[in-house]
């Protein structure tokens, strides 16, 4: 019987992307059906019901999409986290979630950099900065972002340090960077902080006053993860208490109308944008297109995030 797939993204892919996607499932011989840019959360329930496949973006598929599933076997979330599902409904239901990890890394880096710079210069507001040059980097979390952070800054000639208790020296040392045994030292040693952590249970506000009060001179954070690991509270205080202290963001918070006030010194998209670009949109979905294939025809589950 022929494999049906729906393709459920609240803000559509580019059309090279979808062209791409279209062609790997025709290739399969797999039906592809679109639903594309809506706005009802009903229509992405009722669409979901009779397929055998599912790719998503940043949509919700929370247990009421997971639970309407007849047929449903596979999940893929193009992009690396995967915190819009839920895992627990997947697994009762026997659906295999998965995401698409490094597909959009060089895009969020290049996008942490460029934060970097932008308030190095003061929000190009004509007033002298500083350079990334020389300065101290420190990532936190050295996964696949953390990588392509790591090999830009070092072309603008930074020192890169990073804190993982899951990567080992000997492969941060291949790739030029310092291994920091505690996070509090990480941030002790930086001026410059890039955070790639998942939300979690563990992460969730775990960027906080503590830590960020131990920065060094010229203190900037970097957040192209999730808006839930940085306490906001303690981003205020430390607004308030010091006038070297910049932070910019991929994502507006809870509290954005506060920070405001100390503009140029914060900064923060207006929606997450770390990993829209034309490359990464095409990579991601792509991905996504062959797990899915891979999923059926070869029972691959290399990229499984649920038990």
């Amino acid at each position: 019987m022929t494999k049906k797939i729906l393709l459920a993204t609240e803000k559509a892919f580019a059309k090279p992307a979808v062209d791409g996607i279209e062609k790997v499932f025709a290739d399969a011989k797999y039906e592809l059906v679109k639903l594309e840019n809506y706005t009802d959360h009903a229509d992405f329930v009722n669409a979901i019901k009779s397929v055998d496949g599912v790719i998503i973006r940043s949509d919700k598929a929370n247990s009421d999409v997971i639970n309407a599933a007849n047929n449903l076997k596979i999940i893929v979330r193009a992009g690396a986290g995967f915190d819009n599902i839920d895992l627990e409904a997947c697994t009762a239901k026997g659906v295999t979630a998965m995401n698409t990890p490094g597909q959009n890394s060089n895009a969020v880096a290049e996008l942490a950099l460029g934060m970097m710079v932008y308030l190095a210069r003061n929000g190009y507001n004509g007033k002298s900065g500083t350079e990334l040059r020389g300065k101290k980097i420190g990532i936190h979390a050295y996964g696949n972002v953390g990588y392509y952070v790591a090999q830009i800054a070092k072309g603008f000639g930074m020192e890169v340090y990073a804190f993982d208790p899951f990567v080992p020296a000997d492969k941060m040392a291949k790739d030029g960077v310092k291994k920091i045994e505690e996070a509090k030292d990480l941030y002790k040693t930086c001026e410059y902080v890039s955070l790639h952590l998942p939300k979690t249970k563990e992460t969730v506000n775990s960027i906080n006053y503590e830590l960020l009060s131990l920065m060094p001179e010229g203190a900037c954070l970097i957040n192209t993860a999730r808006k839930e690991v940085v306490c906001e509270d303690s981003i205020l205080k430390l607004f308030a208490e010091r006038k070297d202290f910049r932070f910019a963001t991929d994502v507006e918070g809870d509290k954005t109308e506060d920070m405001k006030q100390f503009a140029p010194r914060y900064f923060a998209t207006p929606k997450k944008m770390g990993a829209q670009t034309e490359e990464a949109n095409v990579n991601a979905g792509l991905a996504a297109a062959r797990q899915i294939v891979n999923f059926f025809e070869k029972g691959d589950i290399t990229f499984k995030v649920n038990k």
